[in-house]
């Protein structure tokens, strides 16, 4: 996999000086790792916002210093935002060495139809929308497809055991894991009509009225 790229410049403010970085369109970031020291950056927030679009998580970014040789290879682990109007707020880089292996979250997209739910009427149920994998940092994939055009009953389903994402890989979620089935359509019990109530006719009362006894006549 080959990386995205951000060129960012050393930052110097901190702490809450940094909304005045945010309100001159500057995102603060921050780069650590094991082993290396800790780098307070900055780069433009439309960069970094387009950045953290398609990287992700999972997908490595090339972080290169304004008037520093090299570049650091790292993967954005916190993307902070507003609360409210969802604005980047800041972003931490974990540099990781090209040749240790990883642990990472891998997103599951399902592709195809279910003829089980396009046919016949099923819901499609995604059970988990991850996979855990170990592998080193440029193999880590962006994201893993798993095709549901064989779930043509409700019997099958998709387990993570189906899948194989090569030797370079390791999936390390539970074998048994399910991902993916179509369960049957729920079915509506009619309504049961109640008994009709016996028609009575029209004017009379439904209860006789009581007569006076004798001995209130008298």
């Amino acid at each position: 996999m080959d990386a995205l790229t951000i060129e960012s410049e050393p930052r110097s403010v901190t702490g809450k000086k940094v909304k005045a970085l945010r309100r001159q369109g500057i995102t603060p970031l921050h780069l650590y790792g094991r082993g290396t020291t800790s780098l307070n950056l900055q780069a433009p927030t439309v960069l970094v916002q387009r950045l953290v679009t398609q990287a992700g998580g999972n997908v490595p970014v090339s972080v290169s210093i304004k008037g520093a040789p090299g570049a650091h290879f790292a993967f954005a682990r916190q993307i902070q935002r507003h609360p409210v109007t969802d604005a980047l707020l800041h972003v931490d880089f974990y540099q990781v060495p090209t040749t240790e292996v990883m642990r990472a979250e891998v997103p599951i997209h399902l592709v195809g139809e279910a003829p089980a739910a396009r046919v016949h009427g099923g819901t499609l149920l995604q059970a988990i929308h991850s996979l855990a994998v170990e592998c080193l940092p440029l193999d880590i994939p962006p994201f893993i497809e798993v095709d549901v055009s064989g779930l043509d009953d409700y019997e099958k389903a998709i387990h993570v055991s189906s899948l194989n994402l090569g030797e370079r890989v390791t999936i390390v979620t539970e074998p048994g894991e399910l991902i993916a089935r179509v369960n049957p359509p729920r079915v509506v019990a009619e309504a049961v009509p109640a008994e009709a109530a016996p028609a009575t006719e029209e004017g009379a009362p439904e209860e006789a009225a009581a007569q006076p006894s004798e001995e209130e006549g008298r």
